[in-house]
């Protein structure tokens, strides 16, 4: 009878173990995935305002080249602005169709990865 007991008592412990251990992994493996996830935030986040201020400073040069080469500031930066609305309605109808699944698919990625 003593030996069942002892047998019983070394497998509740393994079993506390066992879970003890499985709590750790995934903790683990929780946090592997957020600081995955907030590095990739960051670096999307630096990026997209390096972009922006790519963008600002040369869509600012070329609404000066513009305006110079048609004797007309105004005009220069008009046509820069056109050209950025015509970009943005571009993106606002090629996005359900092929932007979304690919930020989608990319996002689904990084979460099972």
């Amino acid at each position: 009878m003593a030996e069942i007991k002892t047998k019983t008592e070394n497998l509740v412990e393994h079993a506390s173990d066992y879970l003890e251990t499985q709590l750790q992994l995934a903790m683990l493996n929780a946090t592997d995935k957020a600081t995955g996830i907030a590095s990739q935030s960051l670096f999307t986040v630096v990026i997209t305002i390096l972009v922006l201020f790519v963008m600002l400073f040369s869509g600012l040069g070329f609404s000066w080249w513009i305006g110079r080469a048609i004797n007309n500031m105004v005009g220069g930066f008009f046509i820069v602005a056109g050209i950025y609305i015509f970009l943005i309605v571009l993106v606002f109808l090629l996005y359900k169709k092929y932007l979304a699944p690919v930020v989608r698919n990319f996002l689904i990625a990084r979460i099972y990865e």
